[in-house]
């Protein structure tokens, strides 16, 4: 284990602590105040300043995540919102968006709200009545899922210790999908990198879609004027006229602008010898060079989005892979690429995210350069 500056044996370690928790470890409690009110939320620390927050009722997604007192997500105006406020109809769901560091869209939709002509709304919501058809709100409901069968702690690996939670977020309607998810997110003492891997399960009897979209939000101080894209970029196709006006720097960053209007980028990302892809946002003026990076495979989340937002208040870069884009689910099916999961078929995404240093960041430009 590298600790303090300093690698360390399993022995060492244990010979200088009372418990691990003196030094790193994961704890669970509630939180108590305001819309915030009652959800459990796990506290990761990794001794070495890289600290995160999971929220186990809000679908197991990571709210704040600094390293040594430098902010990495952006938290919105809305601030963590327990899920019984969540507003699932058109918009709503942006009035208990937290951002955060990590949250999850779907699982059977995601992308912009909008009707699925070829999908029954099975519960009869207003919009639908209204509509005569199926109307899906923003995003999907798994960020506002709670989860169950949450367990969590610490274990040596030789003479390394692991962190890690895990739940189990179950999306299901009665005469139809019954999707169910099961995430794991761990790091090691000393890490400054994090590792989540969900499997995503087709328990019922009928062919679901499947749509995931991993909103990643970097904010401020990462995201800051002249901070700028990482990653072998092979073409930036704009969603809109918005997009349209920005794609000539798609991947640079300034300072936030009065009635900025969010700008998306569909990309296409090289991988490498691996198939994995690594995209990420660097700062050359913070910490004499520092970034935070994503790495997933391309298989399972054969699309980037690009979500750059240069406005006030809400100044955020989302880094956003996922099996979809971010149209809605009637567009998917136009295009062709809706995925369907099968009754019984599981599908596993694995990701990692974290923080670099100067030196480091250095490397994967050069890695980036030569793919």
């Amino acid at each position: 284990m590298k600790f303090a500056g300093k690698v360390w044996k399993k022995e060492d370690i244990l010979r200088r602590v009372g418990d691990i928790s003196q030094i790193a470890g994961v704890r669970f409690f509630e939180l108590g105040d305001g819309k915030e009110r009652g959800v459990r939320a796990l506290d990761f620390r990794c001794g070495n300043g890289f600290n995160f927050l999971i929220l186990a009722d809000r679908g197991m997604d990571i709210s704040y995540a600094e390293y040594q007192g430098k902010a990495l997500g952006w938290i919105s105006a809305t601030g963590q919102v327990a899920p019984y406020y969540f507003e699932p109809e058109g918009m709503g769901w942006l009035r208990s968006f937290f951002g955060g560091l990590l949250t999850t869209c779907g699982l059977t939709y995601a992308g912009a709200a909008g009707e699925d002509p070829q999908a029954e709304c099975l519960v009869s919501c207003a919009p639908c009545k209204e509509l005569g058809r199926c109307y899906l709100g923003l995003h999907g409901r798994i960020s506002n899922t709670p989860a169950e069968k949450v367990v969590y702690g610490g274990e040596w690996e030789g003479d390394e210790y692991m962190i890690f939670a895990e739940g189990t977020m179950r999306e299901a309607v009665v005469f139809g999908e019954c999707l169910e998810m099961r995430r794991r997110i761990w790091t090691h003492i000393g890490e400054r990198r994090l590792f989540i891997r969900d499997r995503i399960k087709n328990i019922g009897f009928l062919p679901s879609p499947l749509m995931l979209l991993y909103h990643i939000n970097i904010g401020f101080p990462i995201v800051d004027e002249g901070s700028y894209l990482l990653g072998a970029i092979r073409d930036a196709v704009p969603r809109d006229e918005e997009a349209e006006k920005g794609i000539g720097e798609f991947n640079r960053f300034v300072a936030p602008i009065p009635g900025f209007k969010e700008q998306v980028f569909y990309l296409d990302l090289k991988e490498d010898e691996e198939k994995k892809i690594t995209v990420g946002i660097a700062n050359k003026g913070l910490m004499e060079g520092m970034a935070f990076y994503v790495r997933y495979d391309k298989e399972s989340l054969p699309f980037f989005t690009e979500w750059k937002m240069m406005g006030e208040g809400v100044y955020v870069v989302g880094l956003e892979p996922g099996n979809c884009h971010v149209q809605g689910r009637a567009k998917e099916r136009e295009m062709g690429t809706l995925e369907i999961l099968e009754p019984g078929e599981e599908k596993v995404v694995e990701l990692e995210m974290g923080v670099l240093l100067k030196g480091e960041v250095e490397a994967l430009e050069q890695k980036l350069r030569n793919l």
